[in-house]
């Protein structure tokens, strides 16, 4: 872990990013690195390449990316930098500002976390921030089943969590097994948690 002595804003962060040794994310005002292993980057990898698939094949105006960065805040007001594993955006806001950096202030379509053993701040932190700065989509992949009992039941299952926004609040769908994975943003999407999981190649880890 990476972190600065003193608390940054999100430009702060952005100017001091380290460059060419990973991805890293602003957390109560210090520079955190977010560290993935292979079997996270798999499923990432699977997600990016079928919402891109699905973009294209509708015909859809989106930008689907992994190294999309977005200012967020905690219920305080202290500005935190957010690097979801996936990203959906919008071709038009995108690039509105093309000579930018990957850094957005503008809620994106959708976000996506694949969870790690940091569970906790994608079921915690990172809903309450994405639903406040009113990103429409956020999924929860919980391809090992590391959360709680109290999220995933008991026995523990690898499960999928989908929530959308209505009325500046978001509403859970859960999803486990070969149950299609129901995306507002692809309504069309087939895909479903099981693909994720062997997708994740864990078996052979």
């Amino acid at each position: 872990m990476v972190q600065t002595k003193t608390k940054l804003t999100f430009l702060e962060f952005l100017k001091n990013y380290p460059e060419g040794s990973g991805t890293y994310e602003l957390v109560n005002g210090e520079i955190v690195k977010v560290e993935a292993i292979r079997a996270h980057k798999n499923v990432t990898r699977h997600l990016v390449k079928s919402f891109d698939r699905e973009s294209e094949r509708l015909g859809l105006d989106y930008i689907v990316d992994k190294d999309i960065v977005l200012r967020t805040a905690k219920a305080s007001g202290q500005e935190q930098g957010r690097n979801p594993d996936v990203g959906v955006v919008k071709a038009s806001v995108w690039n509105s500002n093309a000579r930018g950096d990957g850094a957005l202030i503008e809620p994106i379509q959708l976000a996506v976390e694949v969870t790690s053993t940091n569970w906790e701040d994608d079921y915690i932190d990172k809903l309450e921030e994405y639903q406040e700065i009113g990103i429409f989509e956020y999924w929860i992949v919980d391809y090992l089943a590391i959360a709680s009992r109290a999220y995933l039941g008991n026995p523990k299952v690898p499960t999928v969590f989908v929530y959308s926004l209505e009325n500046d609040r978001y509403v859970m769908q859960s999803f486990r097994g070969n149950e299609r994975i129901i995306s507002p943003t692809f309504p069309e999407l087939e895909i479903t948690v099981e693909q994720l999981v062997i997708s994740s190649q864990i078996q052979q880890l």
